[in-house]
């Protein structure tokens, strides 16, 4: 089993509790945060985020920033911060062991803050994005965020009750699925969409070299006009029912948020799924990209500078059906001109959806498609 990153599996679970959750620390103060903030804290603590034992300081931070990685070296692209309003810092740092809450929700957790720090925003933004414009969607959350962020390792008391019951997977779990069916080499696949055939057509391409496949949707918040969780977990879930031999796959969920972040966030994705044990990763065209902020294959090009990331990348174009060739093709396979190419594509597929009828069967399977129609509306608002 390939090792997790940074050569651990972190668990930072708080199992010595009894009665009253946090009893002892009833008089620290509290900090409440929204859902998807909730999840990263779920996500350090599970391992899924592995090494990092809590929220990044200021020192990683400006590492992760500046070269993609955490301060002692190792690869790490996305800072995971948690940021706050200034009385609350002052606060938190004081008392240094702080309760967090999950805003209309289960979650619960404590944190020993080790550090309170500030950043400029336009740099930050510049240093995970590429870019300060506030139309990217990651830019204009980063600018809405608070002012001050905290530091500190975490415990995880309880987990959030939203977490999928069937497919809402730790580390710890895929790992010994892993291990009980024999796989040696499993390739993982991220997504945010649906399963159009191009997709299907990749992830059974890179099955045809490994023993597993492990689907990986994101869960968690997503830019309007995306597909909605509940619609792609229920479009998978009829994929692999029909179409994979259900001894080699395995469909599990990663509840986060997406960044958008482009090449930064397909460094960050392959470590996850190195986190829950893939020895194989599919990294696609314009991968965790958004409009036209990055190059399509600029998610291929970065993985050139992290050649000690530990986890092999597989690289696919992207796919359209031929009807000289008769099959589905890429521009590497395919001598043929654009009037022979259905080309398969996320956008497309969506703007298909919004006109109605049976003419997403053609980028689509018919079970997919009936999932999809059961829902008046199956996009983010």
């Amino acid at each position: 089993m390939i090792r997790p990153h940074g050569g651990k599996l972190v668990n930072r679970i708080r199992t010595d509790s009894s009665g009253e959750p946090l009893n002892e620390f009833r008089s620290y103060p509290r900090i409440s945060v929204q859902n998807d903030k909730m999840r990263d804290i779920e996500n350090i603590a599970t391992g899924v985020f592995s090494p990092l034992e809590g929220f990044n300081g200021e020192e990683d931070l400006k590492s992760i920033l500046k070269d993609g990685r955490l301060s002692n070296w190792l690869p790490w692209t996305l800072p995971i911060l948690l940021d706050v309003n200034e009385d609350v810092a002052d606060d938190a740092y004081r008392s240094k062991d702080i309760v967090i809450t999950e805003e209309g929700g289960d979650g619960l957790a404590i944190m020993n803050v080790e550090e309170r720090f500030t950043m400029n925003k336009r740099e930050l933004a510049k240093g995970i994005f590429l870019t300060d414009d506030p139309s990217h969607p990651g830019v204009q959350r980063t600018f809405t965020a608070n002012d001050v962020f905290l530091g500190g390792k975490i415990e995880l008391v309880k987990e959030g009750s939203n977490k999928d019951s069937q497919y809402g997977l730790d580390p710890v779990d895929t790992r010994d699925v892993f291990e009980k069916r024999g796989w040696e080499t499993i390739v993982g696949f991220q997504t945010r969409n649906v399963p159009h055939l191009g997709h299907e057509y990749v992830q059974k391409t890179a099955l045809n070299f490994t023993d597993g496949l492990f689907i990986n949707p994101v869960i968690g918040k997503k830019k309007s006009g995306d597909f909605r969780d509940d619609v792609i977990l229920g479009t998978y879930d009829v994929l692999v029912n029909f179409y994979f031999p259900r001894d080699r796959v395995l469909l599990g969920t990663l509840h986060t948020e997406m960044r958008y972040a482009g090449p930064r966030e397909a460094i960050f994705h392959a470590i996850v799924r190195k986190n829950f044990g893939c020895t194989h990763f599919i990294v696609g065209r314009d991968h965790a990209g958004v409009g036209n902020f990055y190059d399509p294959y600029d998610s291929h090009k970065i993985f050139q500078d992290y050649t000690d990331l530990g986890i092999l990348p597989l690289f696919f174009f992207a796919f359209f059906y031929c009807s000289k060739c008769a099959s589905v093709a890429t521009e590497k396979t395919c001598p043929h001109g654009e009037d022979t190419r259905s080309n398969f594509s996320g956008t497309l597929l969506r703007d298909v959806l919004q006109k109605k009828g049976d003419s997403a069967l053609k980028l689509v399977r018919p079970e997919v498609l009936e999932v999809i129609q059961k829902w008046e509306d199956p996009f983010v608002k």
